[in-house]
């Protein structure tokens, strides 16, 4: 007889390990043998992160269609010290509505386990308790759900399949007027705005900050235009005064731009088509033709109406005479890089404030103050890159930041930062280049508004506003400075392979209609790090030649794969995107690794697997 059962590399799934415990399960906690009949879907994720927030949301309808077969366990690996603290894990858990279980694992262990490098990670676990399938970055559900029908009809075939419930346990809702609040916005009534984002909706609050007046949006996620009552957003954030009459909203999980008539509660849209932006995607022309991904703030400047985009680490801006959208500056490459908007690099800038002759940005991944010239070019006041952070005053060029959401313009001319994962309000003087703390035990500061002489700061994670009045001297802080967690990759100096392992998911190819499917950038930090292999190519493996002077730095590795049904009688084949950007601490070390593999589909047949069957 013949088996017709597809045959695929196994390797034994390690235990699932997390010092901070589960949650969404009723306080149970669970091991591999407790899932073994169901396929389990890892995902490896910190809630700084936007390319794992859209996965999270990439990830709901899979859930929703294989409810009875698969479970979904979100693993938290903290990339910030802040994100290793329990209750923040809690928070943000509620925060991004995670709906299946989560392992707390604030030291790595798990993530170590199973060789991970990047955020975000999906690993595939059969019924049986093997590793079938890895993927790194973004849009691999499809390839995931192919595999997720393969696995049921192969195990139900076996008797190895286990339907039922899963082991998800929703929270208790909590009696808060507002629910992790984003961006905030001081109206011409004296009123103030709140983007109400965990619970969908925008907030009109008394000039006191807590009455409600008003919500705009029915709470439940979705994508509709209408009035107060039965427009739907998703996780909204930014807000800027569009006119005396309206406000533009940053619809950050609908990727689009909302427009909120102030004197009906009308809710139409101005830009975004609800899809996310994907590399080969438009990125200048009618506003409501253009993908947009995960808008996160807005500001008026220039006459056009700015966005920070997050999603793709770029500045975009809408023109609301011309009613286009066009990137203004980013090259969508992750990273702290100056210079003219079309070569400068970001990292989920998060929030904007505008003056008359300059943009600034909290960048928040970079945990820096950037700020835009008229002309365009963009300038770092505070920040060194991706992998340094914390909590130092002084001069700006060793000041620290701990991923920032918020920077709000003040009347003398310098900038209050909300330093979100320093639970703190910070200052930036660009008269005397100084950074100090003007207020601290704040909870997840995300935004501030001035009113007055008073700061009202949106404490997100307190779940209100808190009126500060702007002090005088500046608060005295320990300074701390920390750097990633990650452990560093040791390789040997000299001559390194870097592979990027990409397989098409099953009854698909390479597109290759066009030109080449594949895309490979890489950088280091320092750049003197790579003596060869830097630059732009289209095949996924590389040379690379790494300082022997040199004992460590950061591999900068950006990978994209297109894929399409591979159906010669389909004229109009479905096509994906996959794509994923590694920062890759290494050490030089004699001895140390010549091969550094990166997954971003499949499983590397070249690793040395202690457990494996065909």
């Amino acid at each position: 007889m013949t088996d017709s059962t597809p045959r695929r590399v196994r390797v034994r799934a390690p235990e699932l390990v997390g010092k901070g415990g589960w949650l969404n399960t009723g306080d149970k906690q669970y091991t591999l043998a407790d899932l073994r009949g169901r396929i389990v879907l890892l995902d490896f994720w910190t809630f700084c992160c936007i390319n794992c927030l859209h996965v999270l949301d990439e990830l709901r309808e899979l859930e929703e269609r294989h409810a009875d077969t698969v479970v979904v366990i979100g693993v938290h690996s903290p990339k910030f010290v802040h994100e290793a603290e329990h209750a923040a894990v809690v928070d943000a858990v509620e925060r991004y509505g995670v709906a299946h279980p989560v392992l707390d694992d604030p030291e790595l262990a798990t993530w170590k386990q199973y060789a991970v490098r990047a955020w975000p990670t999906l690993v595939v676990i059969d019924p049986e308790g093997y590793v079938v399938a890895q993927h790194a970055g973004e849009g691999h559900v499809h390839a995931i759900e192919r595999l997720v029908t393969e696995l049921e009809a192969e195990h139900g075939a076996k008797g190895t399949l286990r339907r039922g419930d899963g082991p998800y346990v929703a929270p208790e809702p909590q009696p808060t007027a507002l629910r992790f609040p984003g961006k905030a916005l001081v109206l011409p009534s004296g009123n103030f705005l709140v983007s109400d984002t965990t619970r969908h909706q925008l907030v009109e609050l008394e000039a006191d900050g807590e009455s409600v007046v008003r919500r705009i949006g029915s709470g439940e996620r979705g994508f509709t235009d209408g009035p107060a009552g039965t427009a739907a957003f998703s996780e909204p954030q930014g807000l800027a005064l569009l006119d005396e009459g309206a406000v533009v909203v940053a619809d950050t999980v609908n990727h689009a731009l909302r427009r909120l008539d102030l004197a009906t509660g009308e809710v139409t849209t101005l830009a975004g088509t609800g899809r996310q932006w994907w590399q080969g995607s438009p990125t200048s022309g009618p506003a409501r033709e253009v993908d947009l991904s995960s808008p996160w703030d807005v500001a008026l400047f220039g006459g056009r109406v700015w966005i920070a985009m997050a999603g793709v680490h770029q500045l975009w801006a809408y023109d609301p005479v011309e009613r286009t959208v066009a990137v203004t500056a980013g090259t969508t490459n992750e990273g702290l890089v100056d210079g003219p908007g079309a070569e400068a690099w970001f990292a989920q800038p998060s929030g904007l404030a505008a003056t008359a002759d300059r943009l600034w940005v909290a960048d928040s991944e970079t945990s820096a103050l950037r700020w835009v010239e008229p002309d365009g070019s963009v300038h770092t006041a505070v920040g060194t890159g991706l992998f340094d952070f914390g909590h130092r005053d002084g001069a700006a060029e060793q000041a620290l930041l701990q991923h920032p959401l918020g920077v709000t313009a003040l009347p003398d001319g310098s900038v209050a930062v909300s330093d979100t994962y320093n639970h703190a309000l910070r200052r930036y003087d660009p008269a005397t280049g100084e950074v100090t703390t003007l207020a601290t035990d704040l909870r997840e500061p995300s935004d501030a508004v001035l009113v007055g002489d008073d700061l009202v700061v949106v404490e997100s994670a307190r779940h209100r506003l808190t009126r500060l009045r702007l002090p005088e001297e500046a608060v005295q802080v320990a300074s701390v400075a920390h750097r990633t967690q990650r452990a560093a990759t040791e390789v040997a100096p000299g001559r390194l392979e870097l592979d990027v392992i990409f397989q098409a998911p099953a009854g698909q190819k390479l597109d290759e209609r066009y030109g080449p499917s594949t895309r490979l950038l890489v950088s280091a930090t320092p750049p003197e790090l790579l003596l060869s292999g830097e630059g732009a190519g289209t095949d996924l493996s590389r040379v690379l030649e790494l300082d022997p002077r040199l004992t460590e730095g950061v591999l900068h590795v950006s990978a994209m794969a297109a894929s399409c049904d591979d159906d010669e009688a389909n004229e109009y084949p479905a096509c994906h995107v996959h794509q994923q950007d590694w920062g890759v601490p290494v050490r030089l070390a004699q001895g140390g690794a010549d091969r550094l593999p990166l997954v971003l589909a499949g499983l590397d047949d070249q690793a040395s697997l202690d457990d494996q069957t065909p």
